[in-house]
């Protein structure tokens, strides 16, 4: 492999691309001239040759002189240091600098002496002053604002300035009399899985709010963490993966209990009927070996909900729902448009006609117009979403719960999604996102989801980004953020290349993770990043320092003796047994994930290895809990294992316990298979018991069968210790 030239190694640097990193075996690798190359293309710089490396590293440079202000200022309150920015104005001219605060009023920004040294630009001096922000500002959204020229009445500039929280504070819900925070349990559901004799198909929110109201009040349950509920495209085939949506920002109608829309009980009775039929097949719960019929679910109930969208509504719900529209501006305005333009000319953008790629040109304005009924149904699905997720909020609250659902926030979405379409110039092309290989998936993953461009990004002061969030948050009392290593840096793919062959791209985590925060600080939420996998130490501290939970899965939680100790886990933490990336418990002692890697040749070493490795893994984790004081039970049996390593998870001090409800319900099946799209059923699974029949949520309730398995679970959790 050639060596880099020094414009290359330069420009990379200054544009937090990776050049060279330690990979999970701790072995150094140097990144591939070429993926440096399309990475830094991807993010608008040309980088083809040392010559054209060092013109885009000038044109860097100078930009950053030609700005009067950055692009945005984060601080945090209470920072330990004060936080300074440069302006750039004529050499020895004037500048006035103050802040406009969100709330309203001014604060004023003192200027440092420190010099400087001028540079020219477009061949006029330019000189740098430095600024110091006052420490006591509020939290939230401010702008900067400057003032400058030789008379102090010419130039004038604005830049974005987000003051965040220093440390995250534990919701209020989450401490106990003394002040001091509780520990609690809840279920980690798929919400697809959680289905009823009422479900159309899939499971709803009507049948979340069921879950959350039985498992607070019979089993003491202070959370539901529930699968991204992301959107998918508006008509069928539905994308199973919860975390390939094509949008982040607004949520999946499939999870509509259309029974539950206000306007349902002001039909006609042949109307009801009508809508009662295309629901009435779909109901039951299917056989073993049958898989989640997305595609016939969300076609029966998109008929319904037109029925019922073309009866409109009283002039109050109308109001209300012009409100909806108002509040949600924009960014409806184009998902809805997105939608409709969907129905008309593909799933994916790229294949429209050239006047239909940009969200701003006249001829999406007309379509918008002439395809108005359809835009109007996509913006009103919304609508019913947001109140039906209200509805959920509520039950969560008469239920007692401690937190509530905690929602899921994907990585990223589908290239030819809504957000791709709606924010081209704030998404990369070109590159993907993934994962570099690691234990359990070596060979990398590519999960062909466009990465945010961290420059823009900052230019337009993370108001995508924060406005996703606060979505997210408007009914749930947390937020899982997948990958949160995202927000520090994300593996960056080239199109055509294999996963392995890619480079990290740096964020400024400083102002990403601050925003989740400042958000989660409003909506008296929070925030668990899942830091799994390919995590460098520090980001962990930090998270923690910023009062975040990280992940905790109890069989990764070992070190180069075994298992660790109950008492080693970390405190501020999401404690679970498995994942959704892994077998429920039961099948991951019975090797599950060993039988599928192997069948679909995903495996880097000989299966014999793998089996013994896993058999190795098995035999401490039984000594642990024998060491524990903890019964696992006969050497075969597997059901009295996964209850021994719940009540090992109950004894770490991790602040929530996670319980998979396949872990509950005794299933075994591998729900996700990383590193696989079509050759494994990924997300399709439904919810089986230890025997392999069905599982409704009636079923879960029962006193017998899973039933019986969901309460002898759920008594390892009735008395946490704080």
């Amino acid at each position: 492999m050639s060596e880099l030239s020094p414009n290359l190694v330069a420009l990379a640097t200054a544009c937090g691309v990776a050049t060279e990193y330690w990979d999970w075996r701790g072995e150094y690798v140097a990144v591939p001239e070429s993926t440096v190359v399309a990475v830094l293309e991807a993010l608008g710089w040309e980088a083809t040759s040392s010559a054209a490396a060092g013109r885009s590293l000038n044109r860097l440079e100078a930009e950053r002189w030609r700005r009067m202000l950055p692009t945005v200022v984060t601080t945090r309150q209470q920072a330990p240091a004060p936080t300074t920015f440069s302006v750039h104005v004529p050499h020895g001219s004037p500048v006035e600098v103050w802040v406009e605060l969100e709330a309203g009023g001014r604060a004023e920004v003192r200027q440092l002496d420190r010099w400087v040294e001028p540079s020219v630009i477009d061949g006029d001096l330019t000189g740098e002053a430095t600024f110091e922000l006052p420490a006591d500002l509020p939290l939230g959204y401010h702008r900067i604002a400057a003032r400058g020229g030789e008379d102090g009445a010419g130039r004038v500039a604005e830049a974005s300035l987000i003051v965040t929280p220093g440390h995250l504070d534990l919701p209020s819900r989450l401490h106990g009399p003394d002040g001091q925070p509780q520990r609690t349990w809840g279920y980690l559901a798929q919400l697809y899985q959680v289905r009823s004799e009422q479900s159309w198909g899939p499971g709803d929110l009507h049948d979340l709010a069921e879950l959350i109201q039985w498992s607070a009040s019979a089993l003491g349950a202070g959370f539901v963490l529930i699968n991204p509920l992301h959107a998918a495209a508006p008509l069928p085939p539905v994308e199973p993966s919860p975390y390939l949506p094509v949008t982040r920002r607004f949520a999946s109608p499939l999870y509509l209990r259309v029974e539950d829309v206000a306007e349902y009980a002001d039909l006609e009775p042949a109307q009801r009927a009508a809508v009662d039929a295309l629901g009435a097949p779909l109901r039951g719960r299917g056989g073993p070996e049958d898989l989640l019929d997305r595609d016939a679910s969300w076609t029966a109930k998109r008929a319904a909900l037109q029925l019922i969208h073309a009866e409109g509504m009283s002039a109050a719900r109308g109001q209300e729902f012009a409100a909806f529209r108002d509040r949600e501006g924009a960014a409806l305005r184009d998902f809805a448009t997105w939608s409709a333009l969907c129905e008309a000319y593909g799933p994916e953008w790229m294949t429209w006609p050239d006047e239909l790629r940009d969200p701003a040109s006249e001829t999406v304005a007309a379509e918008r117009e002439r395809l108005g009924e359809a835009v109007d149904f996509a913006a009103w699905l919304q609508w019913q979403l947001d109140q039906q997720l209200a509805a959920v909020k509520d039950r969560t609250t008469s239920a007692g719960m401690a937190l509530g659902v905690i929602g899921d926030l994907a990585v990223g979405v589908h290239p030819g999604g809504a957000d791709s379409w709606a924010m081209r110039d704030v998404l990369a092309v070109g590159v993907s996102v993934g994962a570099p290989p690691d234990a359990f998936t070596q060979q990398g993953q590519d999960w062909s989801q466009p990465p945010w461009k961290p420059n823009r990004l900052a230019e337009l002061g993370y108001r995508p980004f924060r406005d996703m969030i606060r979505n997210l948050l408007r009914h749930a009392g947390g937020i899982r953020v997948d990958h949160v290593m995202g927000m520090f840096r994300l593996w960056w793919v080239p199109a055509g290349r294999k996963p392995s062959e890619g480079t990290y791209v740096r964020y400024d985590h400083e102002a990403m993770v601050g925003v989740l925060a400042l958000e989660a600080h409003r909506a008296g939420a929070v925030v668990i990043g899942e830091d799994l996998g390919t995590v460098e130490p520090w980001v962990r501290d930090y998270l923690r320092e910023r009062g975040m939970l990280g992940t905790s899965i109890l069989f990764f939680e070992r070190d180069e003796v075994g298992p660790l100790p109950a008492d080693a886990w970390r405190r501020l933490c999401l404690g679970t047994v498995t994942t959704h990336d892994l077998p429920p418990s039961a099948g991951y002692l019975a090797g599950e994930h060993v039988v599928i890697r192997d069948r679909l040749g995903l495996l880097t070493r000989p299966a014999d290895e793998e089996w013994m490795s896993l058999w190795d893994e098995v035999a401490s984790w039984r000594a642990r809990l024998i060491e524990e004081g903890i019964d696992p039970g006969p050497v075969g049996d597997i059901g009295a294992k996964v209850e021994a390593l719940h009540r090992f998870l109950a004894r770490t001090p991790a602040l929530l316990c996670g319980v998979a409800l396949a872990d509950a319900a005794g299933d075994r099946r591998t729900l996700n298979q990383p590193g696989t799209y079509r050759e494994y059923p990924n997300w399709q699974l439904p919810l089986l018991d230890a025997e392999g029949t069905p599982v409704l949520l009636e079923d879960l309730r029962g006193s017998a069968g899973p039933g019986a398995r969901v309460r002898s679970l759920a008594a390892a959790f009735a008395s946490l210790q704080p």
